[in-house]
This record gives structure tokens, C-alpha cells and sequence, in this order.
């Protein structure tokens, strides 16, 4: 590796001088990194200096990446010649002759001004980028005074400045994020300019001049020098001033830094550039906290004073305490200022769930995560790791995380920069930071897969089992992280992704089904004859079932959206669609289960039903103890993961509304329905019914709910039993009480949410000979049960038994309904109700 400088013969630049210098100190093996730079900033100063020479009332300025002592081999030259303004203007013109003409004679880059320090406040005044350059001033040679004032008056400018200066350089930041990329994730990336580079990590520097805020000190400062240190070794490679590690370097690079090969140090720049985009990220939220409790403090003033003037006033004007208010989001989590932080009880040393719960709930809100309470489940990972396999909690909230959509990454990149990702999924680490090379590819492998879910997250309407297709997106490239075809590695880190997770046998298989053949359907459609009954039983026969295919079809669609814009388009989703439907149709011979059929009760099922109708009221039961971990022996596999929560039996004499009530009376206590089931339970003939009784044959409904208290602990089943009472009385208004606490919620503007996809209702064709079955797909949210409950009774329809499943932050329920005559719905009927309720759900 050899740098291209012309060597004038003049007295600084001959085999003694300082060009000779430099030459040999760049060639030290010795001395790479930070020795290196600060020797040559050295070495440029003394002959800067022996350049000026003496010269009364002027001073010369190092500023810029040269003022911090940082010059790498072909980094340019900013100095600034500063004068008292009593020389004359030639004098002052032959003195910065005297020093710029023999930089220029060396071939190097350099970044001059002359100006008074008056002159160069007020140009820091008008222009950010010169000011940021002053802000690393630093003495080189003639009157150091003036350096120092120049030093004091800038920094102090700096800070008074700060309210509009901080929000001006976060803008300059995010343009340039968006002319130059994510450096994380770029094959090519440029090691300054993008987001995550060196002029962030200056940024950064200046945040921490202002004193209104400080970047997290942890690992920023090696990444940043590693960052410099590649960039030194690109100057060397190359010969030129770059910035852009460009593909055809990258070996030459890596060898220059001792790396293994252009993989290894592509993983070392996208860790680093993950540090300070990270770093960024934290400081950026503290200084927009800052910068809004600066400008809320004389209005709240103002506020605190009409308040005490107003004679009986008992409370502070809501604005006035706003600032500070806390809102809670999920047991153990709370939303404060903006960010998701740990609730005052939380104890997340005894709650293993805690980081998992909490990050669910914030990606949920469309909220960040607060670094220190990451940091908080950082520790206490370390010490109390989650259980394996996991409890179903969660997974469940892994999958809430998951189906967040777009406001997961902002999460998933938090638990990923203090270590949590990997404590929770060991083989993340193999993929974590690992550049792909071919060109369609715009992600590492990780993110990639994390965008993969993001896409699969709008795709979720479309399967019976969403939380299937949010883990098999985030575990389809799972085996790019090791040798081989990484399909068919994946399987087998898949099916113990997943057994770890805690997914039962049949699942297990599925995510494994999933992942080994992820790019089956594209590379059938797009590369065999459809018109192959040969080829439509092979996809067949490696799917197995239409529920898989199904998951199939999204999870490829998914991938592809993810990957970028070439892989995915209308003709390859047509030829996609096409291949899907030939096999389903080859699939469609599989028997069915019809849910409707009759089941016997438990004894204390028919206990509560034979109790209910002969008080003619509602019976209750609740069981406050986890639902017991999934069999894993050799038995039959339950249809679906376990649910979690606890079992709240309630049966009550069949009557209109019974399911929206009770769903409504779940809701006003915060009870999030987990899973469900609703059926009639016939009463034996010779039962003697007592006064007021229904006659003997009337059926009794039976719904088995699996619930969890939103925050604190469950209520008492008699306050439940009270409360569904009133709602069937139509004593208590359900609907007006929930639309009454929606109204609260609205009342927070900085919750953003998440944009999730619209309800889906649709038919089920030929799935009951019993009954119509009317299937909704939607965003969970309290109250939804109720809403879809109303819905069906206003259509006019009987519902004869419901399976409810509510996986991660998806609704996917079935209503097996008939008409009042308690036959199966017309087509044409059928298709009405379905739209109907999906007009009230807001579809």
C-alpha cells in the first residue's frame, strides 16, 4: 500500500523534511489507530507551525476532525489564521501565503479561512457547519490567547444558542441520514456521511458541548475508533481522500486492519456504526425532553399563578401536572414523557417476562423504549434469564412485539444494543450484523429478518394462525448464520428456535415446514410449469396441509417485500397466487373438523349449567392459577399453542346478548380475553325445574373464557356476576362506559400507536354442515369481543358457538351462527352479515 504525494523539493518537503516524515509515519506498522493520528497531527502542527513563524497579534487555529487530533492519512487540513485585526491586510495575505502555498505544493487537501474572532462568531452565527468546526478549535502556533478566547466565546455561544442550534443540527443529521443511508446496512457504506458514521458521532459531541444532554458513553467511543480506523486504512488502500468503503476495497481493507476477510469488517463497521446510530438515537429523545420542559416551564408558571389566584381551586390545572403524568401501558410498564419506562413497582430482578412485556407494549404504542430501563432488563436478564422452554406469556408478547409492524424496529434495535436479543435467542448471534452480497439485498441478514416480520405483520388477516407467521418471518434466514444451504440449516435451528419459545410438537413442525421451503412457491412459480400435475403435487406433498400454505403464501410474500424492490411484483405475486390456488385445490380432500359437533362437559361444567338454570342467572366460576404447561409426551397435540391467563367458566340460561354483555363486562374490568369457547349445553328432561326456571330441554350457554388482568390483580367473580347481571337487565350501559374510557385514552396526543391492518370478516365456506361460520381477523383492543358480539345481534343472527383466539396482538375468531329458525345462513345472507360486521368494526 503506497500514498500518492508529489514531493516538491523544497526545504519542508525534502527526504528530511516534513513530507518524508509523513510517509514513514504512515507506513509504521507499529502505530496504527489513535497513536498514529495523534502523531501525525504532531507532525503537522510543528511544521504549520515552523511555517508561520513569528507573527505578533495572529494565531493559527486547528479545527475540525484536525482539532480533535484526528487526521488520517488524506483527511483534509482545516485551519483557521486568526488575527487581533491590527496587521495590515497584505501582510496579513503574504502570512497565509507564507503558510498555505507549501500545503497545497504537498498535494494535500486543505480548509483555510483568515478571520478576527469577532468575524469568526459572527460566521459561526450565520452558518452551523462552521461553528460545529470551531467548537474542536485548537492552538496551534503564534498568540495562544486569542485561541483561548476564541475557544471560550464559541463554546459559550454554543450554549446559550443551544434551543435553536440542537433542533437545526438534528435536521442537518436526518437530511443527511436520508441522501446517504443507514450505515448499518449498506454494502457499500460511506463511513462519514451515513446514518451511524463519523459526522453523527460529531454531532454527538456537540449535544455533549451544550450541556443540555450527554450521549451514552458505553462503547461509543471504540466504535467511533473503529470507524477511524477503517477510514485510515481505506486513505491507505486506495490513495485517495474517501469516505465509501466500495465493494472492490473491502479485502485490501480488511487485510490493512488485520481482519479475517471483507465480512469480518463489514460486521465490525455495522456493530460500530449500530453504536452510534444508537447512542444517537437516546440523546436526540433527551434533548427533545429537554427542549420541551424549557419552553413548558413559563407556561406552567403562568398556570400555578391563575391557579392560586382563583379562590377553592382543589387541583392544579391539567396542564400544569401533564409533564410529569405517568400512563400505564401494560403490568410493570408505563409511558412517561414519551418514552416506556418501568413502573414504580416493577421488579423486573423477580419478573423474567418483564423486558419481553414491556417491549410489546411499547412497540404497541408506537413509543421508544427508555435506555434505562433497557439497561435495567439487561441486568436482571443477566441474573434471572427467562426459563426454557419459555411460559406462554412470553411468547405471546414475543409475537405482540413482532405484529407491531414498523414501530418494532425502533424497539427490536434497543433490546439488540444492550445485548437482550442474544441472551433471548442465542443463534441470533449468528446472523446479527452479517452483510448479504448479493445486490437485491438492501439488509444485513438480521434486519432483514426483522423487516420480514414487520411485512408479515400486515399479512396476518390473511392466515388462521398469525402468530405462526410473525416467528416463521423472523426465523425464515435463520440459517444464513452458518455453512450450507441455509434452508435446509434453518430447518434445525428452527424447530429449536421454536421448541425453546416454548410452541408445542405440531407447531414446532410447522415453523420448521416453514423455513425449510421459504422460497419454495417463488422458485416454483416463477421456474416450473404450472401446468405440471407433477408439479403442483410436488409443492403438495412438501407443504401437507392448506393452513400451512396459506402461511406459506404470506411468509413468501413477506420475505420478498422485505428483501427490496426487485425481488417482489405484480407478475411474480400472479404467478405466486396462481401456483397457491392449484395447490390448495389439490389439498381440499383432507377431512375437516367441525367444531360444532357435540362435546360432553366437564362435571363442574355441568354443574355451573345445572346451577344456572335453576336460578335462572348467571353462574360464575374463576380459577386464579396459570393454565398447566403444554403435554409434550406422545399424546394428541392440542389444536394451537396454550392459551395464557387464568379460566373464568360462566354459564348462564340462553338469551339474547349473552356474549356481548359478558365480553363487555370483561372489558370494563380490564380483563384482555386471551382465548374462548361458546357453546349450549342441553339440561337432562327429567331435571324438576323449580319456580321460575326455564322448562326442562332449554338450553344453557356455556362460556369457558381464558382471561388476564391488564394491570393488578383479577377482580372478585361476585363484583363480575353483579356487573353481568345489570348488563343483561340493560341496567348498565356497556357501550357508553367503553366509548367513555376510549375518550380518556384520545386524551394522550404522543401516543402514536400503530398503523395496524384493516379487520378482515369473511365466510368459511363448507366448514360447518350446522351452521354458517362467520370468521374475524382483527387488531386486538378492548372491547372487541363486545363490538363483534353487538354486531352479530343486530344482524339478527343466533350464535349457536364461538372459538375465540387472540395470538400476540391479533384477534382471529370463528361464530358458528343460524337463523333464528336455527338453520344455516343463505350464501347471500351470510355474506351480508359479514359485511356488517366489519362496517362496525370500522373495516
Amino acid at each position: 500500500m503506497t500514498e500518492s504525494v508529489t514531493t516538491t523539493q523544497t526545504p519542508d518537503s525534502g527526504p528530511g523534511g516534513y513530507a518524508a516524515a509523513r510517509l514513514r509515519l504512515l507506513h509504521e506498522e507499529s502505530r496504527p489507530g489513535p497513536p498514529r493520528r495523534a502523531a501525525l497531527a504532531r507532525l503537522t502542527d510543528d511544521w504549520l507551525a515552523q511555517l508561520l513563524g513569528d507573527a505578533p497579534g495572529v494565531a493559527l487555529v486547528a479545527v475540525g476532525g484536525y482539532g480533535r487530533g484526528e487526521l488520517s492519512p488524506r483527511s483534509d487540513l482545516d485551519v483557521l489564521l486568526l488575527h487581533d485585526g491590527s496587521a495590515e491586510t497584505g501582510e496579513l495575505a503574504a502570512l497565509a501565503d507564507r503558510v498555505w502555498y507549501p500545503v497545497w505544493d504537498l498535494g494535500l487537501a486543505l480548509d483555510h479561512s483568515v478571520r478576527t474572532p469577532g468575524e469568526a462568531r459572527k460566521t459561526a452565527g450565520e452558518d452551523l457547519k462552521v461553528h460545529l468546526g470551531l467548537l474542536d478549535a485548537r492552538h496551534i502556533a503564534g498568540d495562544a490567547a486569542l485561541t483561548a478566547g476564541l475557544r471560550t466565546a464559541i463554546l459559550a455561544d454554543w450554549r446559550a444558542q443551544a434551543p435553536k442550534r440542537l433542533p437545526e443540527l438534528r435536521e442537518l443529521c436526518q437530511e443527511r441520514a436520508q441522501r446517504h443511508g443507514e450505515l448499518p446496512f449498506l454494502l457499500e457504506p460511506d463511513l462519514k456521511e451515513a446514518r451511524g458514521g463519523l459526522r453523527d458521532a460529531t454531532a454527538l459531541r456537540a449535544v455533549a458541548a451544550s450541556w443540555l444532554a450527554d450521549a451514552p458513553r458505553e462503547g461509543l467511543e471504540d466504535a467511533r475508533g473503529r470507524l477511524l480506523d477503517t477510514r485510515d486504512a481505506l486513505h491507505l488502500t486506495t490513495g485517495r481522500a474517501t469516505d465509501r468503503l466500495a465493494l472492490q476495497e473491502q479485502d485490501q481493507v480488511a487485510a490493512g486492519l488485520g481482519l479475517l476477510d471483507a465480512d469480518t469488517l463489514l460486521r465490525q463497521v455495522y456493530e460500530s456504526a449500530r453504536t452510534v446510530a444508537y447512542a444517537g438515537e437516546v440523546t436526540w429523545r433527551e434533548v427533545g425532553r429537554v427542549l420541551r420542559a424549557r419552553s413548558a416551564r413559563p407556561r406552567v408558571r403562568g398556570l400555578l399563578g391563575a391557579a392560586k389566584a382563583r379562590a377553592g381551586r382543589g387541583h392544579l390545572p391539567e396542564a400544569a401536572t401533564e409533564a410529569g403524568e405517568r400512563s400505564p401501558l401494560a403490568e410493570g410498564v408505563v409511558e412517561q414523557d414519551g418514552e416506556v419506562v418501568l413502573a414504580r413497582t416493577a421488579r423486573p430482578e423477580r419478573d423474567p417476562v418483564l423486558p419481553l412485556r414491556a417491549a410489546a407494549a411499547a412497540a404497541q404504542a408506537g413509543l421508544p423504549l427508555s435506555r434505562h430501563a433497557v439497561r435495567q432488563f439487561a441486568q436482571a436478564a443477566a441474573s434471572r434469564p427467562l426459563p426454557v422452554p419459555w411460559p406462554s406469556e412470553a411468547r405471546e408478547e414475543l409475537v405482540t412485539l413482532l405484529g407491531a409492524g414498523e414501530s418494532t424496529v425502533e424497539v427490536w434495535e434497543a433490546l439488540e444494543a444492550e445485548g437482550l436479543i442474544t441472551r433471548l435467542l442465542p443463534d441470533w448471534e449468528r446472523v446479527r450484523c452479517r452483510p448479504q452480497r448479493n445486490p437485491v439485498h438492501r439488509w444485513t441478514v438480521d434486519r432483514h429478518l426483522v423487516e420480514t416480520a414487520v411485512r408479515a405483520a400486515s399479512l396476518t388477516r390473511r392466515v388462521s394462525r398469525p402468530d405462526l407467521l410473525l416467528v416463521a418471518a423472523l426465523l425464515h434466514d435463520i440459517g444464513k448464520g452458518w455453512p450450507g444451504d441455509h434452508s435446509v440449516v434453518g430447518e434445525t435451528i428452527a424447530r429449536d428456535v421454536a421448541a425453546r419459545i416454548g410452541f408445542d410438537r405440531a407447531d414446532v413442525a410447522v415453523l420448521a415446514t416453514l423455513v425449510r421451503h421459504h422460497l419454495l412457491l417463488v422458485e416454483t412459480a416463477t421456474r416450473r410449469d404450472l401446468d405440471d400435475p407433477a408439479t403442483v403435487r410436488s409443492v403438495a406433498t412438501a407443504v401437507g396441509s392448506t393452513s400451512t400454505l396459506e402461511l406459506l403464501h404470506a411468509l413468501t410474500e413477506a420475505d420478498a417485500l422485505a428483501t427490496g424492490p426487485a425481488a417482489w411484483s405484480t407478475w411474480r405475486g400472479a404467478l405466486v397466487a396462481d401456483l397457491v390456488a392449484r395447490v390448495a385445490a389439490q389439498l381440499t380432500g383432507e377431512p375437516g373438523g367441525d367444531h360444532t359437533a357435540p362435546r360432553r362437559p366437564t362435571a363442574e361444567q355441568e354443574r355451573l349449567a345445572i346451577e344456572a338454570w335453576r336460578t335462572g342467572g348467571p353462574v360464575l366460576a374463576l380459577h386464579a392459577q396459570p393454565g398447566a404447561p403444554r403435554d409434550q409426551g406422545d399424546g394428541p397435540a392440542a389444536d394451537g399453542p396454550e392459551p395464557i391467563g387464568v379460566e373464568l367458566l360462566i354459564a348462564v340460561p340462553d338469551q339474547p346478548g349473552i356474549l356481548p354483555a359478558a365480553a363487555g363486562v370483561l372489558a370494563l374490568h380490564r380483563l384482555t380475553v386471551r382465548a374462548a369457547d361458546l357453546r349450549a349445553v342441553d339440561l337432562p328432561e327429567e331435571l324438576t325445574a323449580p319456580p321460575g326456571a326455564p322448562a326442562p330441554g332449554t338450553g344453557v350457554l356455556l362460556l369457558d373464557w381464558r382471561v388476564a388482568a391488564e394491570y393488578g390483580s383479577l377482580p372478585q367473580a361476585a363484583r363480575l356476576r353483579r356487573d353481568l347481571l345489570r348488563a343483561l337487565e340493560g341496567s348498565l350501559d356497556i357501550a357508553a362506559r367503553l366509548a367513555e374510557r376510549e375518550a380518556a385514552y384520545a386524551r394522550y396526543p404522543r401516543r402514536r400507536g400503530l398503523h395496524a391492518p384493516p379487520p378482515r370478516v369473511t365466510v368459511a365456506q363448507g366448514s360447518s354442515q350446522f351452521a354458517t361460520v362467520i370468521e374475524v381477523r382483527a387488531q386486538d383492543a378492548p372491547g372487541l369481543l363486545h363490538r363483534i358480539g353487538r354486531a352479530l345481534e343486530t344482524a339478527g343472527v343466533v350464535v349457536r358457538s364461538a372459538r375465540i383466539s387472540t395470538l400476540g396482538s391479533n384477534a382471529v375468531d370463528a361464530f358458528y351462527v343460524t337463523d333464528t329458525a336455527g338453520a344455516p345462513l343463505r350464501a347471500e345472507r351470510a355474506a351480508e352479515v359479514a359485511r356488517e360486521v366489519e362496517r362496525a368494526l370500522g373495516g
